[in-house]
């Protein structure tokens, strides 16, 4: 069964009619700020890719991806874990130019995910991706973009609770930077999960960069595939839970790859095999723009905004039959 979090006195904070109106609010006017404030026009992006195009994203490397065999073009599919690579080629492709970029809304299937109240099998975000400068391949340029990216989803919040005000939920437009080795020095004893949850409660909003090498201790913060950011230029974004009483993570961006921290990610993965693949020898080949890019989770932004404690309050998915009762016995509403 399903790990589940049951606020003690919970409901779900709105009525069906209300809770559909609130998730089509903050999706629109989501889409409509982040755009503005990052210059992004809205495209479409595909459900689906060939696994020889090496455009999937294979996340922390284990997970399995849907795959079926499409007999009219006589080769395998696979739904996509999500849009990192795609959106880079897709900026190639457009024309776009150096400021600019795209966003898009990203559906995938996720099989392998650990299923809780901040996970499902079902995954919704907004991607996006726009070019930058080699002079923007730095920390302070990734936190510029990181308080544009916090402040348009603390605007809609407001937005949200003119329109809703029985809604109590607050989120901090302060954020607060740090590293994961910084992290791990300050609670060499915790997980990162539970480092996480420590820094959250103590400033609300906070942002973790540098993730996917390996820290002091021998273990990465958390996993990140070699080929989309560079480790040293990324970072997750978290803002903290009150009714969960935890860290929500609501959106994992960064500076991508260039050619050399590529091909240094590729081999300290163990994944130089994946060198030959159509995207990996356009990047090697200087090819593709620089940009810099990430994922904001829809459903996850809905369940803050809207101070719920379940992902399936805000979409729809499968859930073990247990979890389903369990959640309509303590007043959460799964859809």
């Amino acid at each position: 069964m399903s790990e589940l979090i049951i606020p003690k006195g919970y409901r779900t904070p709105l009525d069906e009619y209300d809770m559909q109106s609130a998730i089509d609010f903050v999706k629109e006017k989501f889409q409509k700020g982040i755009c503005a404030n990052l210059n992004l026009k809205r495209v479409s992006a595909p459900l689906i890719v060939t696994e020889t195009s090496g455009l999937n994203d294979n996340l922390n490397g284990y997970e399995r991806p849907v795959t079926f065999d499409i007999p009219a073009i006589g080769a395998d599919a696979q739904v996509v874990h999500s849009l990192a690579k795609w959106k880079r080629l897709a900026l190639k492709k457009y024309g776009f130019h150096i400021g600019e970029g795209v966003c898009t809304d990203m559906n995938a299937i996720r099989r392998d995910e650990e299923l809780d109240n901040l996970h499902s099998v079902y995954v919704d975000q907004w991607d996006w991706e726009k070019i930058i400068v080699r002079e923007n391949r730095n920390l302070p340029f990734l936190q510029l973009i990181v308080k544009a990216v916090v402040r348009t989803i603390v605007d809609v919040c407001d937005q949200l609770h003119v329109k809703f005000p029985q809604l109590k939920s607050e989120l901090s437009s302060e954020v607060f930077f740090i590293r994961a080795q910084e992290a791990e020095d300050l609670y060499p004893d915790l997980t990162p999960e539970e480092r996480e949850n420590v820094l959250a409660k103590e400033h609300k909003t906070i942002c973790i960069m540098q993730i996917g090498d390996k820290l002091r201790s021998g273990i990465p913060h958390s996993g990140r595939a070699p080929d989309y950011d560079d480790w040293q230029l990324n970072c997750d974004i978290l803002f903290w839970s009150p009714v969960l009483q935890r860290a929500v993570e609501v959106s994992s961006m960064g500076i991508r790859v260039d050619e050399e921290s590529m091909a240094r990610q590729l081999k300290e993965a163990g994944c130089e095999e994946r060198r030959n693949l159509p995207f990996h020898r356009m990047l090697l080949g200087g090819e593709l723009p620089l940009t810099i890019g990430g994922g904001i989770g829809q459903s996850r932004l809905c369940l803050l905004m809207l101070g719920c404690a379940h992902i399936g309050e805000v979409q729809v998915s499968l859930w073990d039959p247990e979890v389903v009762r369990r959640c309509a016995e303590n007043g959460i509403r799964i859809l």
